[in-house]
């Protein structure tokens, strides 16, 4: 695994609000609030190439948890493409393709969780852009990364049905989307200059 590989995780894609932007507080107000998450509970991925399931555990991440039980209820995920896929390593998501909810959402970001699980294949984790700045991106390994344990990286839930679909999304355009033209774009960018891409088409907690 080269260096540079995972120095691109810690560099994943946020983009500043310019001056004219909401600012953090005043978009939190306006933002869908939700009970905090349960301890544990199943989220099912529905995608163009088959479905998978993953379980979340608070007690892994609670900050990280909340935020993404807080995305799926407001079906953030939803129609969100899987525009970065390296093999034998992640497979990463969480782009809004509407630029204007994807920015508000960015704008409220979470403070760091303690690594308490390792970043073995079929879990779960927040991208970043640094320390403090984790958002909306998520990213799945698709092999035993412990090495992004000792960046902060800290898995929060684990594919527990269908990791071979998840194996199977395309990733013949490896790392070259461009994050920045993705969050001021969306899916208008992505449909147009990588239409292979899978996406998800919901995203669902298990009753």
């Amino acid at each position: 695994m080269k260096i540079t590989i995972a120095i691109a995780i810690v560099c994943a894609a946020w983009m500043a609000g310019c001056s004219s932007a909401p600012k953090a507080p005043e978009v939190a107000k306006e933002m869908k609030k939700t009970e905090p998450a349960p301890a544990q509970f199943n989220v099912k991925f529905e995608t163009t190439k088959g479905d998978f399931i993953i379980q979340v555990h608070k007690g892994w991440a609670p900050l990280g948890v909340d935020r993404f039980y807080e995305l799926v209820q407001d079906k953030f995920f939803d129609d969100a493409r899987f525009f970065r896929v390296v093999k034998s390593f992640i497979v990463q998501f969480g782009i809004n393709g509407d630029p204007k909810l994807a920015e508000l959402w960015r704008q409220l970001k979470i403070a760091d969780d303690p690594v308490r699980e390792s970043n073995r294949r079929g879990t779960i984790t927040y991208a970043t852009a640094g320390p403090g700045t984790r958002t909306t991106q998520v990213f799945i390994n698709l092999a035993d990364n412990a090495m992004l344990d000792r960046q902060g990286f800290a898995a929060f839930g684990k594919v527990t049905e269908g990791m071979s679909v998840v194996e199977h999304l395309y990733n013949g355009y490896g790392e070259e989307p461009d994050q920045s033209r993705i969050e001021m774009l969306g899916n208008e960018y992505l449909k147009a200059h990588f239409e292979k891409l899978d996406y998800i088409k919901s995203v669902r907690v298990m009753k």
